[in-house]
């Protein structure tokens, strides 16, 4: 018979976005996010000050397999390369029809998704917003405000990350600052997936 695994409990400080315990925690510099930003001459000379850290993220131990619930926070800190704002590599999943919930801690910030056919769907973030990522949806959030943005991710522990997909084509929207909002726009650098 296997092994039951035992119950247990997590504390998230509230303002920090830490979890205790956590397994590992995984940061995301800004050389970590080479060919993220369409704007490659902002990427260098901002490269060229330090390297930055864009992002981290607290996760549990809780095994990666079907039946469990992977859970884990998320710290996207304020910034931009150009005038993008600082964001997250972005990833489908690997197990493609599984879906994924984000709450939001602190901060504000857009949640952009996309399913593999281009069709695009943005949702804006703050203290208290649940978004529901379905599904087939590539998704990738962004920090727009003046404040860390801290959002706490539950997944199917069987889900895993595929992040090669948005490396190789991106998604087809990217989110600018311009007139001092946020404005999607269309991006230059996104490939189509081969129908």
């Amino acid at each position: 018979m296997r092994e039951l695994m035992r119950p247990f409990k997590t504390l998230v400080n509230m303002k920090s976005g830490q979890l205790n315990p956590c397994r590992h925690v995984i940061e995301r510099r800004l050389s970590d996010m080479k060919g993220m930003y369409l704007d490659a001459q902002a990427y260098s000379r901002l490269l060229n000050q330090g390297d930055k850290l864009i992002y981290k993220v607290y996760e549990v131990d809780v095994a990666q397999e079907a039946g469990q619930l992977i859970y884990c926070t998320t710290i996207i800190y304020p910034g931009k390369v150009g005038n993008e704002y600082f964001m997250t590599k972005g990833h489908f999943h690997l197990k493609e029809d599984t879906a994924e919930i984000y709450f939001c801690l602190q901060g504000e910030g857009h949640l952009l998704m996309q399913a593999r056919d281009g069709q695009v769907s943005f949702l804006q973030m703050k203290s208290g917003t649940i978004a529901y990522v379905s599904p087939y949806w590539g998704h990738r959030t962004m920090n727009t405000g003046d404040k860390e943005f801290i959002f706490l991710a539950v997944f199917p522990g069987d889900a895993g990350h595929n992040y090669r997909a948005v490396e190789d084509r991106g998604f087809a929207k990217i989110l600018v600052e311009e007139g001092g909002s946020p404005q999607l726009k269309r991006n230059p650098k996104y490939v189509a997936e081969p129908e």
